[in-house]
């Protein structure tokens, strides 16, 4: 009986933490074979609205979680998404809750992505504070957090650790170059259940993420200020 009861409280906990993604208001659906899923601002880019995803219940595996709004989303066809917060009983908008929110779900034609170019993200990892150096400046990071950086052209940028045997990488302006964004952990981190984009590159416990992922955790991590600008 004890052991029954044992099972029964597991069992039960892991139903109160259990994550639910579900599509809600399905307008149409898109046939394609995209298999990026970017972050949009859609009323600054040319979209067609499908749908709407809602995620329940908290999760501190980013790569599931993401793999399973991954799967949704590509049930209707959908190439990007946009955060569309609950609104409050006041009539404002609530604050991000990243237990429960939701994401709206677009086709967007290739050409028209607003490419961002000579943009760095540095994203925090999900369960540690950490302080890291970026060229001269110091950035303390807490648990889901990120920053953006722009990289300006004649300059070689260091971004490092700053502990003992950690990594480092060196960074620079290019004519055109792609939007970067990298993820500091202090473990190892498998390929991503979503398809053939995922985590890639990397360096020691600097990682270089895939856009689509990495827009996603932007979505629900906060914007941090750096360590100067939070001493003013």
């Amino acid at each position: 009986m004890k052991h029954i009861s044992i099972l029964f409280v597991i069992f039960f906990g892991h139903f109160l933490v259990a994550q639910n993604v579900i599509l809600n208001n399905v307008e149409r659906s898109h046939s394609n074979t995209d298999k990026v899923f970017y972050k949009i601002n859609p009323t600054e880019t040319k979209a067609e609205y499908l749908g709407e995803i809602e995620v329940q219940g908290f999760s501190d595996d980013d790569a599931e979680m993401f793999g399973k709004v991954y799967k949704k989303a590509k049930q209707i066809g959908a190439n990007a998404f946009a955060y569309k917060p609950f609104e409050s009983v006041t009539g404002g908008q609530q604050k991000f809750d990243a237990a429960h929110y939701r994401l709206s779900l677009y086709y967007v034609e290739q050409a028209d992505f607003r490419p961002e170019t000579n943009i760095v993200y540095l994203i925090s990892s999900p369960y540690r504070d950490q302080i890291i150096s970026f060229n001269e400046e110091k950035i303390a990071f807490k648990p889901r957090t990120f920053i953006r950086k722009t990289l300006l052209p004649g300059t070689v940028y260091t971004v490092s650790t700053r502990k003992f045997l950690g990594s480092s990488i060196k960074l620079s302006a290019q004519e055109n170059q792609p939007v970067q964004y990298f993820q500091f952990s202090a473990f190892s981190v498998n390929s991503n259940p979503y398809g053939t984009s995922g985590i890639n590159l990397k360096s020691g416990d600097i990682t270089r993420l895939e856009q689509s992922y990495a827009q996603f955790l932007t979505t629900i991590y906060q914007l941090l200020d750096s360590l100067e600008e939070q001493q003013k």
